[in-house]
């Protein structure tokens, strides 16, 4: 008789009781063969979908893209041309096997770079040149080679990483980019009501109260890359008084900011617990030596809460990690507010203990799965019973659900995040289409705040 085969899990409390330092091999990605499932095809590659490593690279306005590739790594590149506004950003070396036995190709990358220069009427502004796997393994030293085709072309030239064997490492592929994207800016004379906002691609909802929030404190200009229009307004980030990072994947460009430039960082980050929203404005208002009125959005959201549980008691929700979210974070959210959380699927990292000792005391038999473990490929949706589901992974599971992406470019926080997450798990229970959560980004939806 065959032995049954499960999909590998662990409950939070026993989870909790193992400790950070023993977690299990099979929620550790790097420790055994990829499940690529259909739930990991958004974030398994780094240059995949939504904001990868790729379009990323092209956030710095009038930027053009080299992609260095074999030719199996750079077709889904040619996915990208379908948004608006890359059809002409990206360009193409493609390696062969003398190129990747030899690395030959370096010495085609300046000339590479001089001929795409020359090709275009309007000239670029920087042009990246990403990179593949294929040069991890060969050790390449792209900061020489894009140094090399900065002094041909005259115009800065960074390299783009898009290494996924680095993706468990001290810098993945997405921190890189990031530190990249602000290594042009150079010092300048600070503008004390000036701040740049780091860490997302797109920028937060155009209701979101951090805006009206910083005004109140006399911020009169709030940067984000994805709002600046032209070189030369991304140029000027480098005046900034400060940083608010807004996604832990930018810590390394701040710092680096912080170092060469002498900028400060403050770091918020994007919750969905309505006491932790409202303590974090507090907080950071009191390192300011200020304070900051919210009452009004914080009474607005906690409507918003209050209307959808009093609706839905007892709701089961089952959180992935492909959503604009810490699955762990959000899913002791839900536990607050009352609802079921009977699954994570997520990859666990020490620093979601956090949530996870928390996440025990209300639900100790909430079950936690990784999307890469091999075994995922025998998950019974029956296992668990599921409402509403949060992130395309988890839908993928529980195909009978109702489901929510909350995976947008433009990005929730705070106040207006929280509002916008019970608003629109509303329409997904009634069946109805989501709004701007569907929206991609195309860099000319809104402009950059300008405070008077």
């Amino acid at each position: 008789m065959l032995e049954e085969r499960k999909a590998f899990s662990i409950t939070a409390k026993e989870m909790v009781e193992r400790g950070k330092e023993d977690i299990p091999k099979e929620l550790i990605s790097n420790e055994h063969l990829i499940y690529s499932s259909p739930a990991t095809l958004a974030f398994n590659s780094p240059g995949a979908q939504g904001f990868g490593v790729k379009r990323a690279g092209l956030s710095i306005p009038g930027s053009v893209m080299l992609l260095v590739a074999p030719g199996c790594c750079g077709r889904n590149t040619t996915i990208l041309s379908e948004l608006g506004g890359y059809s002409n950003r990206f360009f193409y070396l493609t390696m062969d096997e003398t190129d990747i036995v030899t690395g030959r190709h370096l010495r085609k990358i300046p000339k590479a770079v001089a001929e795409v220069y020359e090709s275009l009427e309007t000239k670029p502004t920087v042009v990246m040149i990403c990179i593949t796997c294929v040069d991890a393994l060969l050790g390449t030293d792209m900061e020489r080679v894009c140094k090399k085709a900065t002094d041909l072309v005259g115009i800065p030239v960074l390299p783009c990483y898009m290494y996924a064997l680095t993706r468990e490492g001290r810098k993945p592929p997405m921190v890189h980019v990031r530190q990249s994207l602000y290594s042009l800016l150079r010092v300048q004379k600070k503008k004390s009501t000036m701040v740049n906002l780091l860490g997302h691609f797109a920028p937060l909802t155009d209701d979101c109260e951090l805006y009206p929030l910083l005004r109140s404190l006399g911020i009169r200009t709030i940067n984000e890359i994805s709002r600046c229009e032209t070189f030369e307004e991304y140029m000027n980030m480098g005046n900034a008084n400060f940083n608010l990072v807004l996604h832990p994947e930018a810590r390394y460009a701040a710092a680096d900011l912080n170092k060469r430039l002498g900028i400060p960082s403050i770091e918020l980050a994007r919750v969905y617990q309505i006491d932790k929203i409202k303590k974090q404005y507090e907080l950071f208002a009191g390192a300011l030596g200020a304070t900051l009125d919210d009452q009004i959005y914080y009474e607005e959201a906690k409507e918003t809460v209050d209307a959808f549980v009093a609706k839905h008691p007892g709701l089961r929700i089952s959180v992935g990690e492909g959503c604009n979210a810490n699955a762990f974070e959000l899913s002791l959210a839900l536990l607050q507010y009352g609802f079921q959380v009977p699954e994570i699927f997520a990859n666990l990292t020490s620093v979601d203990f956090v949530y996870l000792r928390k996440i025990a005391e209300l639900s100790p038999e909430t079950r936690i799965y990784s999307n890469l473990e091999p075994t995922m490929i025998y998950y019974d949706c029956s296992e668990a019973q599921a409402d509403l589901t949060i992130g395309k992974d988890a839908a993928y599971y529980h195909p009978d659900a109702a489901h929510l992406e909350w995976s947008s470019d433009i990005q929730p926080f705070g106040y207006s995040g929280l509002r916008h997450f019970f608003e629109e798990c509303e329409k997904a229970l009634k069946g109805e289409a989501c709004s701007w959560l569907e929206e991609k980004w195309d860099g000319a939806k809104t402009k950059k705040e300008e405070m008077a």
